[in-house]
């Protein structure tokens, strides 16, 4: 596979972490970092999937919502 360098700038407190992480389970900081920001797009994914499949529901405005809890005795 081919890869493209970047540099990335951590806190140090962050780094220190990264290293200790990268020892323990033998894997590169790179790899570390890797995962972590494909977990992050694929929840992204998700949200965004989860967002077309609502996008027909009707939409209620926080004033009417609230109206009705109050109304059903739920606040």
């Amino acid at each position: 596979m081919l890869t493209k360098r970047s540099t990335i700038y951590f806190d140090p407190a962050v780094h220190k972490v990264l290293k200790l992480m990268a020892i323990e389970t033998e894997q590169s900081i790179s790899d570390i970092v890797n995962k972590a920001i494909r977990h992050e797009l694929a929840e992204d994914e998700e949200d965004l999937m989860a967002f077309t499949k609502r996008a027909k529901e009707p939409t209620v405005s926080l004033e009417v919502l609230l109206k009705k809890l109050r109304a059903d005795g739920k606040i």
